[in-house]
């Protein structure tokens, strides 16, 4: 399973953790997305350059939505929204986690115990200083995005709205031209990191046919049985419909998901599956090198244009 909207970005592999680490210890980290090879393809939020780039991108979008006939953003504060990023009024939702931990699901068993699988990580979130959802009435999003729903027109105040909205007009400004949109899962990606995330999906789902990760699984669901549990692997566990229908954790969702991180850690799950995932992109990223160093060297660019952008706005 792997998550969508991937943000955060630092790589830190197996090999860099002490050999003397705690199981419990080293199981959280490599449960962390920036402990992936590929993740690093895909820019840290928390850099000087990407927070630039966030910046930049707002300070291009504010005449854009005045444009627009948004005359209120004339006025607009960047530096009270450099660091969130639009969502359509009304629909923010809890109960999600953040993107950047539990890549293999639960692993802290008094933590599980506490929140089941319903756990947000708002602490981390907030350590990590990743962006957060800022709530726009329908017309503003839509302008700001370029991303409608049934019955939205695509004009604002007489004006088309351009392609992505105005953030995306900035984007490209900043970046050039998107690269071409791929799938991912179903999921149409369509951003400029969008071909580490197709390789990444790709990996995993390669990486989950190797015997030892089905081997892996089983181990996982005999210690499961053994605590009265009966799930053929940990995605099938966190996905159990029980838990999805529920806004809040159940006595019984709490239970499992106890069972469920106590189990990886006795079976050593994380580790093995991270060591076959890890291996398996490093094999990609060997076979896509220049297509990515490609993208690594846009983006040292689109640092570049952003940081004159902001000079140029001082």
């Amino acid at each position: 399973m792997l998550p969508l909207a991937l943000t955060g970005l630092l790589a830190l592999s197996a090999c860099q953790l002490a050999d003397d680490d705690d199981p419990a210890d080293k199981a959280h980290r490599l449960n962390s997305m920036k402990s992936f090879p590929l993740h690093d393809y895909i820019p840290d939020p928390s850099t000087d350059g990407a927070k630039a780039i966030l910046k930049a991108q707002w300070i291009l979008t504010k005449p854009c939505m005045v444009k627009l006939g948004f005359p209120g953003f004339a006025t607009l504060d960047v530096k009270a929204v450099e660091s969130t990023y639009p969502v359509r009024q009304g629909a923010l939702a809890g109960g999600g986690r953040s993107d950047e931990d539990d890549f293999y699901g639960v692993d802290d068993p008094e933590r599980a115990a506490e929140h089941g699988y319903h756990d947000r990580h708002d602490e981390d979130t907030e350590e990590a200083g990743t962006s957060q959802p800022q709530e726009y009435p329908a017309a503003q999003y839509a302008a700001l995005t370029g991303s409608f729903s049934p019955g939205d027109s695509h004009f604002a105040h007489g004006h088309a709205i351009p392609e992505g909205g105005c953030m995306g007009e900035a984007m490209r400004r900043i970046y050039g031209p998107a690269p071409k949109a791929t799938k991912v899962n179903g999921v149409k990606l369509s951003g400029y990191y969008s071909l580490a995330f197709q390789l990444w999906y790709e990996s995993h789902k390669e990486a989950r046919k190797e015997h030892a990760w089905k081997k892996a699984d089983r181990e996982w669901s005999s210690c499961m049985k053994e605590k009265g549990f009966h799930y053929p692997n940990p995605d099938e566990a966190s996905s159990d419909t029980d838990w999805l229908r529920a806004g809040k954790p159940s006595a019984k969702e709490k239970k499992t998901a106890a069972a469920d991180a106590r189990c990886k850690l006795d079976t050593g799950y994380i580790d093995t599956v991270h060591g076959i995932d890890s291996r398996v992109q490093k094999a990609s990223i060997a076979k896509h090198k220049k297509a990515l160093d490609d993208l690594q060297a846009a983006y040292d660019r689109s640092v570049g244009k952003a940081r004159k952008i902001i000079a140029d706005a001082s």
